[in-house]
């Protein structure tokens, strides 16, 4: 069935296009402009290379854990779940969930702390930030233009899905210079949904992990009312299962619960904020797709239970001291002899400083986990790895 598009969503047509102006023919099939990054994002090397980088396990050893791959697929199915009930454009909400994560360096968080550290004098560096000038760029596949020349709705999404950017940082200030991107505004309500999608993975899906890593028990989680409240439904509704096959339900039972307390709440928010048109909500002053308030509580909680038993247990502080020891060693290495880079980074190395410490953190940057351990062991040197890698 035909689903017709609400008023205030984005529509390709109206599009504000793209850096380089592009002809859209069918001569690659009948897509628009959001179905194109859609499909520009998911052809792209950086996409390929999320398959290797860390989500919550540094270069997991267990074929069962996510990476970022996985994740943005699971937050891009969330999404356009959301986008769909809401009348708002699928494709476009699927690009920006599935591109959310490009910027990440090799090994998450630990590896972008490096990477900060390395750079703090240089302007730092921010995963996001990153994942603008990886895509508009950096991974250039087009014979006419650098980047992938993608429009300007999903630039925008890209910059500030988690809301207006008052300070930028460098790598977002300039492609912001390049093709202005509204950054003290909010964004899109597709952009919205991502952010928020990304929220429901990561806090549901971490948990499937780190029950399955051993790091997090059932009940330590029972702990959190909305975790236990959602037990014991599946308790009634599978009483005579044992309770090890119930965890994936458990989990389904969550996200589905946050979804449709999303849908409902940010119906309501749109039609309270009388918008009828994508612009509309820009200038809406706030976000319009929101959970409700008990739900927000809930999700605080959530958050902060995983902070202090999963992303903060010693055995993932320990791999991420590790982590952040091989991005480090790495940069130096490289900065003190450029020619260690492969040839095609080398020749292309700027002269002066910030741009010359900033090259390095691009080739860096865009490494898979695997990738970053086999260069640093032939730059730098042995390195004994915990538990984990």
């Amino acid at each position: 069935m035909t689903r017709m598009p609400a008023p205030y969503a984005s529509h390709p047509e109206d599009s504000r296009g793209r850096l380089y102006p592009e002809p859209e023919t069918t001569t690659r099939g009948p897509r628009d402009a959001f179905q194109r990054d859609r499909d520009r994002i998911i052809h792209s090397i950086s996409f390929r290379r999320l398959r290797h980088k860390t989500q919550v396990f540094l270069a997991p050893d267990g074929d069962h854990f996510r990476v970022r791959l996985t994740h943005s697929l699971e937050v891009a199915q969330i999404g356009r779940t959301v986008a769909r009930a809401l009348g708002l454009n699928e494709d476009l909400t699927e690009a920006l969930c599935l591109a959310h994560d490009i910027g990440h360096p090799p090994f998450g968080h630990a590896g972008e702390d490096a990477l900060q550290a390395a750079l703090n004098d240089r302007g730092g560096f921010d995963h996001n930030g990153n994942t603008l000038r990886t895509l508009t760029e950096i991974d250039s596949p087009y014979p006419r233009f650098p980047g992938l020349n993608l429009t300007w709705e999903t630039l925008e999404g890209l910059a500030k899905h988690n809301g207006p950017i008052i300070e930028p940082q460098w790598a977002l200030a300039r492609a912001d210079e390049q093709f202005p991107l509204e950054l003290a505004n909010w964004p899109s309500l597709e952009a919205q949904v991502a952010a928020i999608a990304d929220d429901i993975a990561y806090d549901n899906h971490d948990i499937d992990d780190g029950l399955r890593a051993g790091l997090l028990s059932l009940d330590q989680l029972l702990d959190l009312p909305m975790i236990a409240a959602r037990w014991d439904e599946c308790r009634v509704r599978f009483a005579d299962v044992p309770q090890d096959r119930l965890v994936g339900e458990l989990i389904r039972g969550q996200i589905g619960g946050m979804v449709m307390d999303l849908i409902e709440t940010s119906r309501v928010a749109i039609a309270d904020a009388r918008v009828t048109s994508a612009d509309d909500a820009r200038d809406a002053g706030r976000a319009l797709i929101q959970f409700s308030e008990r739900m927000r509580d809930d999700e605080r909680d959530l958050k902060q239970f995983m902070y202090a038993n999963l992303y903060h247990h010693p055995r993932q502080l320990a791999a991420a001291e590790a982590a952040r020891h091989v991005v480090a060693g790495l940069f130096a290495a490289y900065h003190a002899d450029p020619s260690l880079m492969p040839s095609d980074w080398a020749a292309r190395l700027p002269a002066d400083e910030p741009w010359l410490s900033r090259h390095i953190a691009d080739f860096i940057a865009g490494m898979t986990d695997r990738y970053a351990i086999a260069r640093y062991r032939e730059v730098v040197g042995p390195i004994d790895l915990p538990d984990g890698f």
